[in-house]
């Protein structure tokens, strides 16, 4: 007899194991690998990877280990920045192009930037570039004090 849990609707993926997932595929994309790639070397096929890095797969400790040495991080890498949504256990959500949630990480814009960003050789400029990003994204948009003509 099927219970409602497990067999009329189909299970959702544990929103940390989307995190993961979607870091495994930022930092593949960020070195410019493919699944495929990254599947031979792990042994796995491409669309195992495709699973893991939507998080419909769980990536097992071993091997979330090899991954990060294929991948050149350290195993927090994959933990890092992890929403607090996803630590509650509460759904992740991803909306529109305004939305900075779990999908911005795996957007085109997103890739690129990062990409050229860690093209700059030079730490200070790099770092020059990353607070300029910062304040402008903290900055109001609408003047806090309008000025009136008398």
């Amino acid at each position: 007899m099927p219970t409602p849990d497990t067999d009329t609707e189909p299970k959702k993926p544990n929103p940390i194991d989307v995190h993961v997932g979607s870091r495994v595929r930022l930092r593949r994309t960020l070195m410019g690998m493919s699944q495929e790639k990254l599947g031979e070397a792990l042994g796995l096929t491409f669309q195992q990877i495709q699973k893991y890095e939507r998080g419909a797969n769980r990536i097992g400790s071993s091997r979330l280990y090899k991954i990060s040495q294929i991948l050149e991080v350290p195993v927090q890498f994959f933990f890092d920045d992890m929403p607090d949504d996803a630590l509650e256990g509460a759904e992740l959500t991803g909306g529109g192009d305004d939305d900075v949630g779990p999908d911005a990480m795996s957007r085109r814009e997103t890739l690129e930037l990062m990409r050229a960003y860690y093209k700059i050789n030079d730490k200070k400029v790099r770092k020059g570039i990353f607070e300029l990003v910062k304040s402008v994204a903290n900055a109001t948009v609408a003047p806090e004090h309008e000025v009136t003509s008398a």
